[in-house]
């Protein structure tokens, strides 16, 4: 993968972008100390972070202290996972004495009085938290603006968003100023701002990562929603699995019993996967370069003998009905805590200009009591017991992540915002579709990298794999980085 050299000449560095597995490496080998690959980071961040506003909230002599606690532990012959590593972590994500603002101002002083599940076994870990990563108003937008700490950009291309909800952490990682990131994903949260950076993104299989300690959402175990989860972003996919390997496991309460192992991906060589390419959706348009990408793929692992057919589990059928019921479950949840009136009166004024499927699927989620939620989740296990029965004869079902690349920022209000598509304008709101794939059902997914377009901009796609296999997907993502070439720095970005 491009620039990820070990070490320079005299030992002492190593290049920023080198996978996080690479650094460990070298701080276990003792070429670099914590204090020294943090300093390092810091650098970069006070060089490039200044443009990108990717790391909004710093942690920067709490970072130093854990460095220094690190090489100490180093000295005493201790290892653990993450042991110096420095990283960061979404803004949503509760970190114990750093706020938690959900991109809003009236949380700018939310310092959280704990960690999360996720951030507390990070930081069992040894890992160093650098900061926090930028996010939209309540983690709700595929860009990371908001009016606290203003917009993140795109390495990429400044004038395009990086993604949303964990676009600054996305960022960060593609300009080489953390080489580890967790965030969350709920409609494509991890996995678009992933593709839009050219960088890796899982989601992991609900159920897998604690949910409690994100907000917006109820900060107790095992809270009462669905389809939102926790995961890791990185530069490559053996950096997926190390940080998964870290987070992954059952909550409190559960863990008196409970334990999470992980089967082992289903292949090694990409010539053994079963894979099936998701066959176009008719009524929702995808950028031809995307297209092009996922087309140059199959093709590619046919080629080299893997089992490939452009198929779908049968339940799926167009998926409308999929779509909206993903839809309706997911503004029922967002909308918890809301006067009942108002959500009437919304729900009656989107009937009276729409009949469009996805916007009647939002007033079902506004008016929804709780027979209606009972009825979607017995709709939701028929679609799982579909997707159990066909990953029993396919290994991976292969997809866009989202069907336009990282787009210009825009400001617009939501309900006119516009994406051009192939020269079409396309509504905003439909880029949850491809996320919904694995949201709505809790499987796990892999956005990888698989080239750029004619303008430069990173073109991504994602894996979706068997429930609680969240290896296989993982291991695909790897084995594709050897063909393609992987992670790309973007142009401008140096190493140093």
């Amino acid at each position: 993968m491009q620039g990820h050299q070990n070490r320079d000449t005299d030992g002492s560095r190593l290049d920023a972008f080198a996978p996080a597995t690479v650094m460990l490496g070298a701080l276990r080998e003792r070429w670099i100390s914590a204090v020294d690959l943090l300093e390092l980071h810091l650098r970069r961040i006070e060089r490039y972070n200044p443009a990108l506003k990717a790391i909004v909230t710093p942690n920067t002599d709490g970072a130093r202290c854990a460095a220094a606690a690190a090489d100490e532990a180093r000295g005493r012959g201790e290892d653990r996972a993450l042991l110096g590593l420095p990283l960061t972590i979404k803004d949503c994500i509760y970190v114990q004495g750093l706020p938690t603002t959900g991109g809003l101002v009236e949380r700018a002083g939310a310092i959280a009085e704990a960690d999360a599940p996720l951030a507390a076994r990070v930081r069992a870990a040894g890992a160093v938290i650098m900061g926090k990563t930028n996010v939209p108003p309540n983690a709700g937008d595929w860009q990371s603006d908001n009016p606290l700490f203003g917009r993140s950009n795109n390495p990429w291309d400044l004038e395009r968003t990086p993604g949303g909800s964990t676009g600054g952490g996305a960022a960060a990682l593609a300009a080489g100023l953390t080489p580890l990131e967790f965030g969350g994903d709920y409609a494509g949260s991890i996995r678009i701002p992933a593709a839009f950076c050219g960088i890796y993104g899982h989601k992991p299989s609900e159920g897998a990562v604690p949910r409690r300690g994100h907000f917006p959402a109820p900060n107790t175990p095992n809270p009462v929603t669905a389809m939102a989860v926790q995961g890791p972003l990185a530069r490559c996919a053996e950096d997926l699995e190390l940080a998964l390997d870290v987070i992954a496991g059952p909550d409190v309460g559960e863990d008196v019993a409970w334990r999470l192992e992980l089967p082992p991906a289903r292949h090694r060589r990409l010539a053994d996967y079963r894979v099936a390419v998701l066959p176009p959706i008719g009524w929702l348009p995808v950028d031809g370069e995307i297209m092009a990408a996922l087309d140059g793929l199959a093709t590619r692992l046919g080629g080299i003998g893997a089992r490939v057919k452009e198929t779908q589990p049968e339940a799926l059928g167009d998926l409308r009905e999929y779509y909206a019921t993903y839809l309706a479950i997911m503004w029922a949840v967002s909308t918890m805590g809301r006067a009942r009136e108002d959500c009437l009166r919304e729900a009656e004024e989107i009937r009276s200009h729409s009949d469009a499927f996805q916007d009647l699927a939002w007033a079902d989620g506004l008016e929804a009591g709780a027979g209606d939620y009972a009825v979607w989740f017995g709709r939701r296990e028929m679609y799982r017991e579909s997707l159990r029965a066909f990953f029993r004869e396919w290994d991976l079902l292969l997809s866009p992540a989202n069907f336009v690349n990282a787009f210009p920022h825009t400001d617009a209000p939501w309900e006119e915002r516009l994406v051009e598509v192939n020269g079409e304008r396309v509504g905003y709101g439909w880029q949850s579709v491809y996320p919904s794939l694995a949201n709505f059902s809790g499987h796990p997914a892999t956005a990888f990298p698989v080239g750029q377009t004619g303008s430069g901009l990173p073109i991504g796609l994602q894996a979706i794999g068997p429930y609680l296999e969240d290896r296989t997907p993982i291991c695909f993502a790897a084995l594709v980085a050897q063909e393609s070439g992987g992670f790309r720095r973007p142009r401008g970005y140096d190493g140093d």
